[in-house]
């Protein structure tokens, strides 16, 4: 039987290794995060700092200056956790899709299981389409993946371009490409990451992709779309290489590090600087807030858990938070990190969180 200092010594384990785990790609000092933790330690009695550490093994790391030394050190106890209704069962978000093909027939894709075709193999957490030239096929077919609420799912194209779809999401791709032609596919709705297949590999063809009121045409490059049902702004961030973006006659040029936000209601264009490693966390299992407000926040956490929210008290709604959390955190751990920024407080029933 492990003895109280055992338990307590795995848990302080636990914290330094989600320190240890932290992508490197992501801005922030990992090195002064785990000085400032043993720091916290020597200063600590260990009956207060136990308290926390329950609540620390459930954070990647708070962006907020000193945020995780200021919890720490608070002499008063961790405010209580979220209300939860032990009957509702919300799961983190996981690796599935619906597949519809050529036919118009749905494939249901998840961990676990496996499907394939002459042209396609998945293995449930991914498809991957051969990379066979089909010069000669006149009428190609084109698939249809779609992401549900709670899911993920990445995909290899025809033309070896890679593709990461966010939950929520829609993309329709062509079966095969060719090289007299452009490449082109249509995100539907949603948010996808695209790591392009270069021109200079298939005849110099150029790379589009589609969404409502914008066309994104690059060459080879790493970019992010994000064009959710719900939202008004369509945002393109580009993280290497160099994209053009069309909206009917007008044309702008995307360079890396930068963002261009595009209003389908007033149809205005503004291209803003970003800090790219943040913008694209998600495609890291990360969940990265950086001064967002609650409003954009919870419409996140509703998607990857597959919850609904209601904001008992609207004004939240523009209240801004900074964290980083890993996306594997249960929906409770998540919430009592947040409810302990004093800043709200959460309920849960029937599959829907009431923020108050």
């Amino acid at each position: 039987m492990s003895t109280k200092k055992e338990t307590e010594n795995k848990k302080l384990e636990a914290i330094y290794n989600y320190l240890n785990e932290m992508p490197e790609d992501v801005n922030i000092d990992i090195e002064k995060q785990k000085r400032n933790f043993f720091n916290t330690i020597n200063t600590r009695k260990t009956n207060h700092l136990f308290k926390y550490l329950k609540y620390a093994a459930a954070i990647v790391i708070l962006l907020s200056s000193g945020y995780f030394l200021t919890i720490a050190n608070k002499d008063q106890p961790i405010s209580s956790p979220a209300v939860v209704d032990t009957s509702n069962d919300i799961q983190v978000g996981t690796d599935k899709a619906t597949l519809t093909l050529e036919d118009g027939s749905n494939v249901v894709l998840e961990k676990g299981s496996s499907f394939s075709r002459d042209h396609l193999t998945s293995n449930g957490e991914q498809i991957v389409y051969n990379t066979a030239k089909n010069n000669k096929i006149k009428d190609i077919k084109s698939n249809i993946l779609t992401i549900p609420r709670g899911g993920q799912f990445f995909i290899t194209l025809a033309d070896g371009t890679k593709v990461w779809l966010n939950s929520e999401s829609q993309l329709k791709y062509p079966v095969a490409f060719t090289d007299d032609a452009p490449r082109k596919v249509e995100l539907l709705y949603g948010e996808a990451y695209f790591e392009v297949s270069p021109s200079t590999a298939h005849n110099g063809t150029q790379f589009v992709v589609t969404t409502k009121d914008q066309d994104v045409v690059v060459l080879g490059t790493e970019f992010n779309i994000k064009a959710y049902k719900e939202d008004d702004v369509i945002a393109t961030t580009l993280v290497e290489g160099k994209v053009t973006i069309d909206h009917d006659t007008v044309k702008r040029a995307l360079t890396p590090n930068n963002q261009l936000q595009f209003n389908t209601i007033t149809k205005e264009i503004n291209v803003v600087p970003i800090d790219v490693k943040h913008e694209i966390a998600w495609r890291k299992g990360l969940f990265s807030f950086r001064n967002k407000p609650f409003k954009d926040i919870m419409r996140v956490i509703s998607r990857w858990y597959d919850v609904d929210v209601v904001f008992v008290n609207s004004e939240l709604k523009d209240i801004t938070f900074n964290g980083v959390f890993n996306k594997k955190l249960s929906i409770e751990e998540m919430l009592e990190v947040i409810e302990n920024s004093k800043e709200a407080k959460f309920e849960i029933k029937n599959k829907t969180i009431f923020m108050k």
